[in-house]
C-alpha cells in the first residue's frame, strides 16, 4: 500500500477493508482486537471462508462431489468447525489431525487420510472410527494397511495417489507431482499397483487419486494432470477394476502480491468440460483445497517494537516472528504489511523503506523486505494473507509462546485460542 493512500479493500481480500482509516475485519476494528488481547494476534473472518468455499459449491452445483478441506493449511478447531458446519469432509495427513477434525464434529466417513508416511497405529485409529478412504502413496503401503484391516477383521477402502509428472509451476517445496517428488506412485506403475491392491483381502479399491502441488496460479497444470488421470482410468477400468470416484486433490493459490489464480467456480467449469468430454462427468469427484479456503481470511497483528537504521538497511523490528510466520523464512514468500491505524502525512517526516524483521536469533528472521511504510515504534502492523500455513507451521523456538487466534462472524469476535504462557512451552518436560 502507498503510505499517502487508504484503499476501501485489499486485494483479494474482500471482507477485510479500511472504514474512516480503521483497518477491519468483517465489522470488528482490529485495532481494538490488538488492544484487548495483544500481539502477536492471528484473526480470521468467518465470512471470508465461507465465500471462499461458496465458490468450490457453485463450481460443482448439480454434480456428485466432495469438497474436503485439506486441514494442514490451518488445523484451528474453530476454523474446522466452520467447515464442518457447512457440509465440507476433511483431507487429513496424521492420526493428529484425525483425533482434532473429529474433535470438531467433522463426519468420519467424509474424511480421507493422505500422506507417504501413515503408521500401523494411525491406519488402525483411522479404520477403527470408520474413515472413508486412505489415499495410499506406495506400494508397500499397500501390504502393511492389507495387514492392519485383516487384524481388524475389515477391508480398507483405497485410493491411489497416481504422481502424474506434470509441472505444478510454483515453489520447489510445495511442488508434489513430479517424478523427483516423495508424492504418489508413478505413473507408469499405477496399474503394476492397482493390480496388486485388488489381490490383497483385507482392501476395497474405490478410487484414484492426484495431486500436484500448492499455490497453483494457473489452469493448465490442472488440465494436464487430468488428462493423464482420465487415460489411467480408462485403462484400469479395461482391466476390470471399477474405480467409483476421482480425487483431484487441491493446490488453488490465492493473491499474495499480485497473483491472478482463477476464480475456483471458473477453473472447475474448465475442468469438468473436460471430464464430461472424457465421459466421466458424472462420475463422484473428490478435491482437497486448503489454502484457497483460508489464506485470504486470516491477518496477523503485530506491534512495532523498534525501528533500527542501518547504513545498507532500515529494519523495522515486530514481535512477530519466523516462529509465527513461517512462510517467509522457509519458502521466501511474499506477504502484503500494512498499517491498522495508518499515520497521516503530518505524523511524520514520510515514509521509510524497511525490512521488517522478527525478534528470533536468526537472520533467515524476516517477515517482509524492502516495504514502504510510515510507521512508528507502537503502532501496529497487518500481515496479510496469513490464514493458512502460519498458525500450523507456528512453533516454540526461542521458547516464545504460540499466538492467540481470534474468529470474526460480522460484528462478534470469539477467542478461539488463548495465547500460550511460557510455562505452556514445557509443561510436559520434567528436570531429572
Amino acid at each position: 500500500m502507498n503510505a499517502n493512500t487508504t484503499p476501501a479493500s485489499l486485494p483479494g481480500q474482500p471482507h477485510i477493508a479500511y472504514a474512516n482509516d480503521q483497518l477491519m475485519v468483517e465489522g470488528v476494528r482490529l485495532s481494538d482486537l490488538a488492544r484487548e488481547h495483544g500481539t502477536p494476534l492471528f484473526v480470521y473472518s468467518k465470512a471470508a471462508m465461507l465465500s471462499a468455499l461458496a465458490a468450490y459449491q457453485r463450481g460443482f452445483a448439480g454434480r456428485n462431489a466432495q469438497i474436503c478441506y485439506a486441514m494442514k493449511a490451518n488445523s484451528t478447531l474453530a476454523v474446522l468447525q466452520v467447515f464442518a458446519e457447512a457440509g465440507c469432509g476433511f483431507d487429513t495427513v496424521s492420526g493428529g489431525e484425525l483425533a482434532r477434525v473429529l474433535a470438531a464434529g467433522a463426519d468420519p466417513a467424509k474424511v480421507i487420510f493422505s500422506g507417504v508416511g501413515k503408521t500401523r497405529a494411525e491406519m488402525k485409529q483411522a479404520l477403527q472410527v470408520g474413515i472413508g478412504c486412505f489415499n495410499v502413496e506406495s506400494e508397500a503401503e499397500l501390504d502393511v494397511l492389507n495387514e492392519v484391516a485383516l487384524g481388524l477383521g475389515q477391508q480398507a477402502p483405497v485410493s491411489l495417489r497416481v504422481n502424474p509428472n506434470v509441472d505444478a509451476k510454483t515453489h520447489p517445496y510445495i511442488s508434489t507431482g513430479l517424478k523427483g517428488n516423495k508424492f504418489g506412485i508413478a505413473h507408469e506403475d499405477a496399474m503394476r499397483a492397482y493390480r496388486h491392491a485388488t489381490q490383497l483381502p483385507g482392501l476395497k479399491v474405490i478410487g484414484i487419486d492426484c495431486h500436484i502441488g500448492s499455490q497453483i496460479t494457473e489452469a493448465t497444470p490442472y488440465l494436464d494432470a487430468m488428462d493423464r488421470v482420465m487415460d489411467l482410468v480408462s485403462d484400469i477400468e479395461a482391466a476390470g477394476i471399477p474405480i467409483q470416484h476421482i480425487d483431484f486433490g487441491g493446490g488453488l493459490g490465492i493473491n499474495y502480491n499480485g497473483d491472478t489464480p482463477p476464480e475456483a467456480d471458473a477453473l472447475w467449469a474448465q475442468l469438468l468440460a473436460k471430464l464430461d468430454a472424457r465421459g466421466y462427468g458424472q462420475r463422484q469427484l473428490m478435491i482437497e483445497p486448503g489454502r484457497s479456503l483460508v489464506g485470504n481470511a486470516g491477518v496477523c497483528l503485530t506491534e512495532v517494537l523498534y525501528l533500527k537504521p542501518g547504513e545498507q538497511k532500515n529494519f523495522c523490528i515486530v514481535d512477530a516472528a519466523m516462529n509465527d510466520l513461517p512462510r517467509p523464512a522457509m519458502y521466501q514468500a511474499f506477504h502484503q504489511i500494512v498499517p491498522v491505524s495508518p499515520r497521516a502525512a503530518r505524523d511524520t517526516q514520510g515514509s521509510t523503506l524497511y525490512d521488517i524483521v522478527g525478534p528470533v536469533c536468526e537472520s533467515g528472521d524476516w517477515i517482509g523486505r524492502d516495504r514502504q511504510l510510515r510507521v512508528q515504534a507502537g503502532d501496529t502492523l497487518a500481515v496479510l494473507s496469513a490464514g493458512a500455513y502460519c498458525m500450523s507451521m507456528a512453533s516454540n523456538y526461542n521458547t516464545r509462546g504460540r499466538a492467540a487466534e481470534i474468529l470474526v462472524d460480522g460484528t462478534q469476535a470469539h477467542l478461539i485460542r488463548q495465547r500460550e504462557s511460557v510455562f505452556d512451552t514445557f509443561a510436559l518436560e520434567q528436570l531429572v
